[in-house]
């Protein structure tokens, strides 16, 4: 990208030393890190009502029991985090419980676990909140795919300008979707007591059966694992440790716990109010705007609930921006990721993982066009891989410490771990035909490829290493005698004079070499060649076919040929390099394409590799 273009875009550079951490608070901390947990509530619930819907609306009576089950698994949960929390103060991802207790396999099955997670959740996010756009305003539903588009190119802007997790920022539309949510619930309470609450008006469906219709065990526990998705984003906070106020551990402890609750609060009372409210999920609205619309009516408050739910879901998606990159510059770190996403950019963020977590994002939004039910069942299997993952590595962690109390930690850690462990298989069973085959697929073959960047690193470092040699063994690599330097043009002009009194620096034996594509064209250059160096040989080479490889690759194996103790013969390429970067497409790549032929082409065949140096002429505006 131009570097006006790129200033006006992300900002001027900032130095290393503008780097801070905002110390938070409680409160702001609840915001910054619960915005993933909460927003959640906002597509859980309705995930239970479809699930259910497969038996009939008779079976939607059950989302109550459901949602229940789901609050008793949060709470374990949260509390095998709550231990996390104590056993890694200074931030335990899953990643790293996973990769120190466990070992290499169980630490990059959960680092591809995450970082595939951390997709979903961005596709996921802004999925559900453009469905609060589009049930607001039912006019843009068929252009939910391109507002999806937007809103994560706007993220990704603000990420990219470096926006940090400012807990003033975060707490207004946090805490007005968690101040409109009681608010909503509460008048929906005191309705329901006083026998006013009503009913959702849906539309009947011929094709929708009415009556309860073969509902067994699967059914239920395919509800049951739609649902799970309400977990999403508990572990934030046990990886955020170091962002709060002193001590770090027992206010991240209490924020973890505070987030639970009203999480739990939230979705016991969503599900509450829509199963008597007699909700049946729709395509064109969701079930949280259709609650809302029979309690505040159309009017302001209504509005406002559906801005915050659009709010705090694009909050939910910006927080995988700071995980995601964050994630793979730890395994690049490692050597388990290309090195590039550990570079921090011109604003002090890790710009290589947001731009590679908003393509992957982007490409799933518009393959699952924009449909937040579609996208679930790929959702939550690496969210609890990553859940049983991370407490079976703590268990271990607080067996080899034994601290005070440590089989009372070991055992909540380890409960977790089980339910989690159960909740993973009922998900895998239940979402198996309906989508989770993909990411079941995906996670293996994404630690494979983990596994090959860092056995390639490590091989080139092998291969590097001066470990075995002497100092005195560098002169086995130097150059023996004057090179032969071939050096091929098309052209006369400066880059071509500059390139050839650089190739005149390395040899006495140069040769200029011209393919005759053009014959007229090739005598003129003849012509001009002999009145400005007519001290270096142009050797012209026929070429019937016109093609410009093959003769020089010749041309080479020839002069190799002649004086084999002299070694391969060097290749100097002129070019030039436009000042625009728009200009580089008006112009052919020939010297890119003949240094891929001498270097890698040579490389693939078995052959040693010759020495190409390219010679840049920059050209001025």
């Amino acid at each position: 990208m131009p570097g006006p273009i790129r200033r006006l875009l992300i900002g001027q550079p900032l130095p290393t030393a503008a780097e801070v951490h905002e110390r938070l608070t409680k409160l702001k901390a609840l915001a910054v890190f619960s915005s993933d947990a909460l927003s959640s509530v906002a597509y859980g619930p309705e995930e239970i009502l479809l699930g259910l819907l497969v038996a009939g609306t008779g079976a939607l009576h059950l989302s109550l029991p459901v949602a229940v089950a789901i609050a008793v698994l949060l709470a374990i949960v949260a509390t095998s985090y709550y231990q996390t929390v104590h056993g890694y103060p200074s931030g335990g991802g899953a990643y790293i419980v996973a990769h120190d207790n466990l070992g290499l396999w169980p630490g990059l099955t959960a680092g591809a676990a995450l970082l595939i997670d951390y997709v979903l959740t961005v596709a996921v996010s802004v999925a559900a909140g453009m469905a609060a756009v589009t049930s607001a305003f039912p006019i843009l539903i068929e252009h939910r795919v391109a507002l999806c588009l937007i809103a994560i190119g706007l993220v990704t802007w603000a990420n990219l300008r470096g926006v940090r997790e400012s807990g003033t920022v975060f707490s207004v539309p946090t805490y007005a979707f968690i101040g409109l949510f009681a608010l909503l619930i509460g008048i929906g309470l005191v309705r329901y007591l006083s026998g006013t609450l009503g009913t959702v008006a849906a539309p009947h469906d011929p094709a929708r059966p009415d009556h309860l219709q073969a509902l067994g065990l699967f059914v239920i526990l395919r509800a049951f694992a739609s649902g799970c998705a309400t977990l999403t984003g508990v572990e934030a906070i046990s990886n955020g440790i170091p962002a709060f106020h002193k001590p770090e551990a027992d206010n991240a402890g209490r924020t973890l716990i505070a987030m639970a609750t009203v999480l739990g609060v939230m979705l016991l009372g969503t599900a509450f109010l829509g199963a008597h409210m007699a909700v049946i999920p729709a395509e064109h609205e969701t079930v949280i705007s259709q609650i809302a619309r029979v309690i505040f009516g159309s009017g302001p408050l209504y509005f406002a609930l559906q801005a915050a739910t659009c709010l705090i879901l694009v909050l939910a998606a910006n927080t995988s921006f700071q995980d995601f990159p964050r994630l793979s510059a730890i395994l690049a770190r490692d050597g388990f990721m290309p090195r590039q996403m550990a570079n921090r950019g011109d604003r002090l963020v890790f710009a290589n993982g947001i731009l590679v977590l908003a393509l992957l994002a982007s490409v799933l939004v518009v393959i699952f066009g924009g449909r937040t039910h579609r996208l679930i069942p790929l959702y939550a299997v690496g969210v609890f891989l990553s859940f049983t993952l991370s407490q079976t590595g703590m268990v271990r962690h607080w067996y080899q410490e034994r601290g005070p109390y440590w089989y009372v930690k070991a055992f909540f850690n380890g409960l977790g771990g089980v339910v989690t462990f159960v909740v993973l298989v009922v998900i895998v069973l239940t979402k198996f035909v309906h989508g989770a085959w993909l990411v079941v697929l995906l996670i293996p073959s994404s630690v494979w490829v983990l596994y090959s960047i860092r056995r390639h690193y490590a091989t080139v470092a092998k291969q590097l290493s001066l470990e075995r040699l002497e100092p005195a063994d560098y002169t086995e690599h130097a150059w023996v005698g004057s090179p032969k330097v071939v050096m091929p043009v098309s052209g006369l002009h400066q880059g071509t004079l500059a390139a050839l009194g650089f190739a005149r620096s390395l040899s006495e034996d140069v040769h200029a070499v011209v393919v005759n594509a053009n014959a007229q064209a090739t005598e003129a250059l003849r012509q001009r060649w002999n009145q400005w160096v007519p001290d270096v040989p142009l050797v012209v080479l026929e070429s019937p076919y016109r093609s410009i490889m093959e003769p020089l690759v010749e041309y080479l194996h020839e002069t190799d040929a002649r004086e084999p103790e002299r070694g391969l013969a060097v290749v100097v390429l002129p070019e030039f390099v436009p000042a625009g970067w728009w200009q580089h497409l008006l112009h052919n790549r020939t010297a890119l394409m003949l240094k891929t032929l001498l270097v890698y082409k040579r490389r693939q065949r078995g052959e040693e590799s010759r020495v190409v140096i390219n010679v840049p002429f920059h050209l001025q505006r």
